[in-house]
């Protein structure tokens, strides 16, 4: 069974993809994630802020050291937050080498505004990495903010990383827009190489009893695919670029649907983190059985057979009253729904 398929112009082994996280922060963690046969991994992000921290103490050591003794030890960097910067490129030559031949390395950049930081990019590629990925989290909070200056900040940020580098560049977007549809083409006319669908931005939560707002984390699950899923099935055949699946994989089923819909990669974290690494393995195993069964040679079968550029149409207004109507039948009444 052919599994192999293309994601940012890279030729990969298979559609999974180890995303950034926990396992993927080690060389140790990406050679499992290897072994396991998935086709790339993307390593934890660097953050905007961890480089304008950095840059700013190292404009002050700069400054200060021509009267500063060589035994002032305090002066070197920490080995977390500040330090994070020069040892991610140490993880990406070390990813490189643990994955091995034939597994891409994909760095993560990871902003919200405009500016040098993102000339970093260069020192990634230089690094080893195969691509990279930009991860633009950003939830205004203000809400005088006009849509199109919170958009606008996407294109800049990718136009910036595009200029400063050879290697292939990725955005990993949100569905909040008011038009996801557009915002996709405009990235993709902008130079993407590949969007990945969709970044699940932290949710806040209030605790009536502790009066506190919480902002913690939690791994993805199934029901959360079906938004991704939906907008990969229409964005096939209208972007040049790249797309790749996020949210939501458990299964290879799960797998399965979002090359259905249109995908060129798939990945994922959370079932990864429940599972283990070698539960990749198990992933493709799956996928592949599929594939024999159902008289899928190669991925590129299956790629986009139930996406809308083969003339499925998107169920729509209509697709909608019929699911209410359908709800109604089974669950006894309107109002139950409405």
């Amino acid at each position: 069974m052919d599994l192999r398929t293309r994601y940012l112009g890279l030729e990969l082994r298979g559609p999974l993809i180890a995303s950034a996280g926990p396992l993927t922060s080690t060389a140790a963690g990406v050679r499992r994630l290897a072994e396991a046969g998935v086709g790339a991994v993307v390593l934890p992000s660097l953050f905007e802020e961890q480089l304008r921290h950095a840059a700013s103490r190292d404009s002050w050591l700069a400054a200060g050291g021509t009267d500063s003794f060589p035994e002032a030890l305090s002066y070197l960097p920490g080995t977390s937050y500040e330090a994070w910067p020069h040892q991610y490129l140490h993880l990406i030559a070390e990813a490189v080498r643990a994955a091995g031949p034939g597994v891409p390395v994909i760095a993560s950049l990871n902003g919200v505004s405009p500016g040098g930081w993102t000339g970093y990019a260069t020192a990634m590629q230089e690094a080893g990495a195969a691509a990279i990925e930009l991860n633009v989290y950003d939830l205004p909070g203000d809400p005088l903010i006009p849509a199109r200056d919170a958009e606008r900040r996407y294109t800049e940020i990718l136009v910036a990383v595009k200029a400063a580098v050879r290697i292939p560049v990725a955005v990993k977007v949100g569905p909040y827009f008011s038009s996801p549809g557009e915002m996709a083409t405009v990235l993709d006319q902008a130079g993407a190489d590949g969007l990945v669908l969709f970044n699940r931005f932290l949710q806040t939560d209030i605790d009536p009893e502790t009066f506190t707002v919480s902002t913690g984390f939690r791994l993805s699950s199934p029901g959360e695919a079906s938004l991704p899923r939906s907008w990969i099935r229409l964005l096939r055949g209208k972007v040049r670029c790249s797309l790749a699946a996020t949210t939501g994989v458990e299964t290879w089923t799960d797998v399965a649907a979002y090359l259905l819909a249109g995908a060129d990669a798939v990945m994922t974290t959370s079932a990864l983190l429940r599972h283990g690494p070698a539960y990749a393995t198990e992933l493709l195993n799956g996928l592949a059985v599929w594939m024999h069964r159902k008289g899928f040679a190669t991925v590129a079968d299956v790629r986009g057979l139930l996406s809308a550029e083969t003339g499925l149409a998107e169920p729509g207004r209509p697709g909608y009253l019929s699911a209410i109507e359908q709800a109604t039948h089974a669950y006894g009444g309107a109002e139950v729904v409405s």
